[in-house]
């Protein structure tokens, strides 16, 4: 059973006490990195993305389209300071394109 406590508490410390308790961060972490994504790639690489899958501290990224695939890899560390910069936190290390 959870503790309880009577000191009064913010919404937004209920919030990551919960999400620290439960160890949720992961599974969001996921999230932010896919909606960092769809907004700072655009609508011309979001047409040619399936699925954007961050394990660890790599992002994979599947692209349906190889010319934009080898577009890409050329800013890969450009789009992985983005995406960490967007996300406030040093989250992805490696970026993978397939």
């Amino acid at each position: 059973m959870a503790k309880r406590n009577n000191e009064h508490l913010s919404l937004s410390d209920a919030l990551k006490e919960f999400v620290e308790t439960n160890k949720l961060e992961g599974g969001l972490n996921k999230v932010h990195v896919a909606e960092a994504w769809r907004e700072l790639m655009g609508n011309g690489v979001n047409n040619y993305t399936t699925s954007v899958n961050l394990e660890h501290d790599t992002l994979y990224v599947k692209l349906s389209s190889s010319v934009l695939r080898e577009e890409l890899s050329y800013g890969k560390q450009k789009i992985i300071n983005m995406l960490n910069e967007a996300l406030g936190k040093p989250l992805i290390k490696k970026l993978i394109l397939r």
